[in-house]
């Protein structure tokens, strides 16, 4: 009996033996987590040699571990470091080509204004000298207001244009006129009605029909770049939620805390845990696509109808030959100087047209790059071999090294409901991608409005367009009773109703310069 007493206490120590023989053998070697950790950067103070039991982990699984609590606290920083790098990296080429393009744009835009002043200032000096000179500041005003508007001034092109006409005409009407002397109240008068007397011809009508569409359509197109750029940059520089953190720690890390820190996340899995980080910036898409859209429609107008450097280059020849036409209505000058000019400026409009035309192609490219860009994003970031492994069988699949049979969702916020791996609250959007959709949305309704020639800018006012539909019907009706002083030949009498007005009498305004 004793000795059966004997025999079951050996078999019993026995088995105490084995079985803690058996849990030693189960605590594998923490040697290569350790490599990794420490390549990341951290110090290997307080880490674990061998497994240890994993009760303390809020992250990953809590079986045997590789893991303290503070190598967890880490991962989870470390890991959402990573996942704001993968993001900017990423959408580092889009970013980079709104802002080169915008840039070279802006660049080229503002070099082709100043030239063609240069050009202007050069040419008139050699054909008119010190008339022109002593009068240089109209034209220069002219090239101001161009690019003050260009560069996102208030400025209305068409009346600034209207402008400029009308103080030519004053001038011109002084220089051809330079035996009489007149009051400011006849030359304001006289310059009134330039679109009725048209004293150069159907140059200013012509010009400023193209100007106006050519500048309308450049300037929102450079500014449709600068608000890609601004957009892309902000929504770049993602909020990170920390359920995102969680779901990017186990995905990244919890492979490490199991002794398998080479082992990639299956690509499946990896889609879940970035379309529920990335959900906000997926719903981005929609008004992104209608903003490159818009860019793609005035970009052809930039290459067709609108294009800047027809209107901008010839512009010295434009204003040549109106003044050449008022001349020649006065005084019957010869319009041999303009032919000249216009054979010299033809070939310069070719190189220059082509250089824009290269430009405008380029960007169109980008910007076709650029559409679903946002939805694509998880897609780009989740690419295999670079941060998944293409073998689904030898992936990290939240737990274990095996499968992942969870269905991946859609993109967007309301899609994240059923997200299997990043808890995502679809009634809180993010502040700031809805301020972001909404500066796309402005964007693209000025960038139609381009497309069709019209500036927002004063076509968004109801009560603004009544005004000028009002002014210009009073215009309209004063014209027909002041046009005919203006004109008066001999006296300051009307020929409407005889009577004499004495704002435009020729007996007060026309007086023999004595200077």
């Amino acid at each position: 009996m004793y000795a059966m007493w004997r025999l079951q206490v050996a078999l019993c120590t026995l088995s105490v033996l084995s079985l803690s023989f058996g849990g030693e053998s189960k605590a594998r070697s923490c040697s290569e987590v350790r490599q990794a950790y420490n390549a990341k950067g951290f110090s290997l103070v307080n880490v674990p040699h061998q497994e240890i039991s994993g009760e303390h982990l809020r992250v990953c699984p809590q079986g045997y571990t590789c893991c303290t609590s503070e190598m967890e606290d880490k991962l989870n920083q470390q890991s959402k470091l990573e996942f704001e790098n993968m993001v900017e990296e990423t959408s580092h080429n889009m970013r980079a080509t709104f802002v080169s393009r915008h840039k070279k744009f802006d660049e080229f835009f503002l070099e082709l204004l100043d030239n063609s002043e240069k050009s202007l200032n050069s040419m008139f000096t050699r054909t008119y000298g010190k008339l022109y000179i002593q009068n240089s500041e109209v034209f220069q005003d002219l090239f101001t207001e161009l690019k003050r508007y260009y560069t996102g001034g208030n400025v209305n092109l068409e009346e600034m244009l209207n402008d400029f006409w009308s103080k030519l005409l004053e001038r011109m009407f002084q220089l051809l006129n330079s035996q009489y002397h007149f009051t400011d109240d006849y030359l304001e008068c006289v310059s009134k009605y330039t679109d009725q007397l048209k004293p150069f011809g159907d140059v200013p009508r012509k010009l400023k029909a193209q100007v106006t569409r050519a500048f309308i359509a450049a300037r929102t197109f450079v500014q449709g770049l600068m608000v890609g750029r601004e957009v892309a940059n902000r929504v770049a520089k993602v909020n990170v939620a920390p359920a995102c953190v969680r779901a990017l720690t186990k995905m990244l890390y919890c492979p490490y805390c199991r002794g398998m820190p080479g082992l990639k996340p299956c690509h499946n899995y990896c889609h879940n845990v970035m379309r529920g980080c990335l959900a906000n910036q997926a719903d981005l898409d929609a008004e992104w696509n209608l903003f490159i859209d818009a860019m793609l429609l005035v970009a052809d107008r930039l290459e067709g109808p609108f294009n800047i450097e027809v209107v901008i280059e010839p512009i010295d020849i434009k204003i040549s030959e109106a003044i050449m036409t008022m001349q020649d209505n006065s005084m019957q000058v010869s319009a041999k100087v303009l032919y000249c000019s216009q054979v010299s400026v033809k070939n310069k409009n070719m190189s220059a047209f082509c250089f824009c035309l290269w430009q405008v192609i380029d960007i169109k490219e980008k910007l076709k790059e650029s559409k679903r860009f946002w939805s694509n994003l998880p897609d780009d970031i989740c690419a295999k071999g670079k941060l998944t492994e293409s073998d689904d069988e030898q992936c990290w699949n939240s737990h274990t090294k095996g499968r992942y049979f969870p269905e991946v969702v859609k993109e967007g916020l309301t899609n994240q409901m059923n997200n299997p791996e990043v808890d995502v609250d679809i009634t809180r959007p993010d502040t700031l991608i809805r301020q972001q959709i909404m500066a796309l949305r402005v964007m693209t309704n000025k960038l139609k409005n381009a497309y069709n020639g019209n500036d927002i800018y004063f076509q968004d006012s109801s009560k603004f367009s009544s005004y000028l539909a009002g002014r210009e019907k009073k215009k309209k009706k004063k014209a027909e009773i002041d046009i005919n002083l203006c004109l008066l030949q001999n006296t300051g009498t009307s020929q409407n109703d005889n009577t004499a007005n004495p704002k435009y009498d020729l007996k007060a305004s026309l007086q023999p310069n004595t200077e």
